[in-house]
């Protein structure tokens, strides 16, 4: 199968308003979301902005866009079938890739008809009353709907909200500008041309290497250098895929903290600290042959600040002065000021090699800070860069920019966006204190974006679902956190996190990345097995934390 190049046609929903469920959202979550309550014999309305399925690898299609997470285990685990019709083609999944398996999804599941595109959901409003959300939805044409649900599930995704960039004079550039966020489907040639990419985070990282073999000439703005391991992809065979296998790999991937089946083998039980500097280091490059992010669990110490993590970080920067021939060149790109991991660790293909030709240059934004964009270029403290072309990599307002973008109101017309203006608050990242019959899906408290996203969506999906059933079975009206439970959750998920490396950096994991956007660390870093448990605690003491209120 040519599953690189399948088009995706419209889809249409029925035209009713009141369903048992609303989904927001037709990535990975959605699509899983839907296949499973309508297995319930739940009427079900998902309701998703874009004119296809696929989330966050509908939008994101710019040049190198692929996952950090490896093939074989960013598949659904749900069905054996799909497993022996789908194969994936690479180590890591590009974009296009990724997007055709959501889409063979879509249509074997015969999930289409449920899904309502080109449409976004503008508010959310809890009716006491009723016991019943009324969401508000305004379609490409400008018209509004109102649809209501017992129970809406936000499956809008972690990095699904581009952040704008604050940077003066953005608006006047004559030539164009592209966001990764949002590439354009037709593809972009940067032939000839002169261009510009300010943002060297993961996006950045895997377009700059692609661009750069187009373009006449690249600057590439850095602010901020990051982490980086190689990904040594590759093709996939069929013995990759074979489906004992997937289903070993992912039973194994239930018990490691970042739901990835590494092998035993792969990962280094004793602490750094009982290593020699030797030792450490030639842990280190059996795990740099192997490429991936295994290299974050390459001693059980190395996310906490010590040794450890300072061993990884000269590690890396060895690497990068081996990779890069300019030595003042290779110092820009070796990141300072906070510990490996602080910031999520970027996967690549080539990166460090790009600043080895000769038409690409590397502007160091803390040496030559951009004063303003203007419309020939970009103007730094050093003087003008003329460009032809401008692509922004300037991230998202992660884990919580979907959900207070949206106009969401709870008991009392309290609103999202004004609870968390201090940070977000949630109970295991599923449920929100005020906010009846509302489930988020990877929300903030949760593994997440620390995890391998596919399992912890699963995990989420099943849980959401086990317990609207549960409910519905038992005639309740609504569920609701209570504020006792939440505060103690997120109380033990910052106690988790205290102690680790990752609250230490000024990363979209705190969103210190959005300017006024409160500081704090939002995933949860107690790993994948440790947070199963939890959750799987809650339900076996009859949904301890919540309220249930009879109908």
């Amino acid at each position: 199968m040519n599953h690189i190049d399948v088009e995706v046609g419209m889809t249409t929903a029925p035209d009713r308003t009141d369903f048992d469920v609303i989904v927001v959202g037709a990535g990975y979550s959605g699509l899983y979301l839907l296949h499973r309550l309508r297995a319930q014999g739940r009427s079900v309305r998902v309701v998703e902005a874009a004119d296809g399925v696929g989330g966050t690898w509908f939008w994101n299609r710019y040049p190198g866009a692929r996952c950090d997470v490896e093939s074989v285990e960013y598949g659904f685990s749900f069905s054996e079938e799909l497993d022996r019709e789908w194969r994936w083609n690479e180590r890591y999944s590009a974009q296009p890739d990724i997007l055709a398996y959501l889409n063979t999804v879509a249509d074997k599941f015969d999930l289409r008809p449920d899904i309502q595109l080109n449409t976004t959901v503008t508010s959310a409003t809890y009716d006491e009353s009723s016991h019943r959300w009324r969401v508000r939805t305004q379609d490409a044409s400008g018209a509004g709907t109102e649809l209501s649900a017992q129970f809406c599930v936000m499956a809008t995704g972690c990095l699904s909200k581009p952040k704008s960039p604050d940077i003066a004079g953005l608006g006047t550039f004559a030539g164009p500008t592209y966001y990764t966020s949002s590439w354009p489907h037709e593809g972009v040639d940067f032939t000839g041309q002169r261009v510009g990419v300010i943002g060297t985070g993961s996006s950045g990282v895997q377009a700059i290497p692609l661009i750069a073999e187009q373009a006449d000439h690249l600057h590439v703005f850095q602010r901020t250098a990051n982490y980086i391991v190689p990904a040594h992809n590759h093709d996939l065979t069929e013995d990759h895929q074979r489906t004992e296998q997937l289903a070993e790999r992912r039973s194994s991937a239930l018990d490691c903290p970042l739901g990835i089946a590494f092998e035993p083998q792969e990962t280094n039980q004793q602490l750094s600290t009982d290593l020699t500097p030797e030792q450490r280091d030639a842990e280190f490059e059996r795990l740099w042959r192997r490429g991936g992010l295994v290299l974050m669990l390459a001693f059980p110490d190395l996310l906490l600040e010590g040794d450890g993590n300072r061993a990884a970080a000269e590690f890396l920067a060895k690497k990068i002065r081996e990779r890069v021939s300019d030595p003042a060149v290779a110092q820009i790109l070796t990141p300072k000021g906070y510990p490996v991991g602080a910031k999520r660790l970027c996967v690549d293909t080539n990166y460090y090699e790009t600043f080895n030709r000769d038409n690409v240059t590397l502007v160091d934004l803390t040496a030559s800070p951009i004063e303003e964009v203007t419309p020939a270029g970009v103007r730094t403290s050093d003087g003008e860069i003329e460009l032809d072309a401008l692509v922004m990599a300037t991230g998202f307002d992660a884990m919580t920019g979907a959900l207070t973008a949206i106009d969401i109101r709870g008991r009392g017309g309290v609103e999202l966006a004004q609870r968390w203006a201090d940070g977000p608050r949630s109970y295991l990242g599923l449920s929100i204190a005020g906010f009846p019959n509302l489930f988020t899906v990877t929300g903030p408290g949760s593994p997440s974006v620390l995890s391998n996203m596919r399992l912890s969506i699963e995990q989420h999906v099943v849980w959401i679902t086990d317990c609207i059933r549960y409910l519905t079975g038992r005639g309740m009206a609504s569920i609701e956190a209570t504020e006792a439970a939440q505060e103690s959750w997120v109380a033990h998920a910052a106690e988790v996190a205290e102690p680790t490396v990752f609250p230490r950096g000024a990363s979209w994991y705190t969103g210190s990345n959005v300017p006024g956007k409160a500081r704090v660390f939002m995933p949860y870093i107690g790993g994948v097995p440790a947070y199963r448990e939890a959750c799987e605690k809650v339900v076996a003491d009859g949904y301890s934390g919540f309220e249930l209120t009879p109908a």
